[in-house]
C-alpha cells in the first residue's frame, strides 16, 4: 500500500522532504551516540559536542511532529513522530532532575530514541520510495 496514490506532486515533494529530515534526525543522534563514547573513552572535551547536538537538532522532532499531521501518512509514522519530542523531553528530565535517580534510564530512552528514529526512517522511505518490483 502505497500513501503517494491519489495525492499531487506538491504532497509527494513534501514526503520526499520529511523522509530526508528523519534521515538527517538519525544520522544527528548516531553522530550524538558517537560524541558521548568519544567523551567516556577518549576525551572528555567531546561532551560538550554531545551537549550541543541536542540543543541543535531537538527542534528538528517538534518540526517533525508539525509536518507529519499536514500530509497523509499513516498512523504508525505519525506515532513514531510524536514519540521523539516525548523521548527528547524524557532525555531532558533524567539528566537535569537531580533530586530523583532518574539519569539511570537516560541511556535506555537514548536507545529507545535511536530504536524509533531509525523504524521512523526506514517506514518512510518505503512509503515515499515504495519498490515497485516487489510480488
Amino acid at each position: 500500500m502505497t500513501v503517494n496514490s491519489g495525492i499531487d506532486d506538491t504532497q509527494i515533494s513534501i514526503q520526499i522532504s520529511f523522509s530526508i529530515a528523519t534521515v538527517l534526525f538519525n544520522l544527528c543522534l548516531i553522530i550524538q551516540i558517537f560524541s558521548v563514547g568519544l567523551a567516556y573513552f577518549y576525551n572528555s572535551d567531546w561532551w560538550n559536542l554531545h551537549i550541543w547536538l541536542v540543543r541543535g537538532y531537538g527542534g528538528l522532532s517538534l518540526i517533525l511532529l508539525i509536518w507529519v499531521f499536514l500530509i497523509p501518512f499513516p498512523r504508525r509514522i505519525r506515532n513514531l513522530t510524536a514519540s521523539m519530542p516525548v523521548l527528547l523531553g524524557l532525555q531532558f528530565l533524567t539528566i537535569h532532575l537531580h533530586f530523583l535517580p532518574l539519569a539511570v534510564f537516560h541511556p535506555l530512552i537514548g536507545f529507545s530514541l535511536f530504536s524509533i528514529s531509525t523504524t521512523l526512517v526506514h517506514r518512510t522511505s518505503h512509503i515515499v520510495f515504495p519498490n515497485h518490483n516487489q510480488d
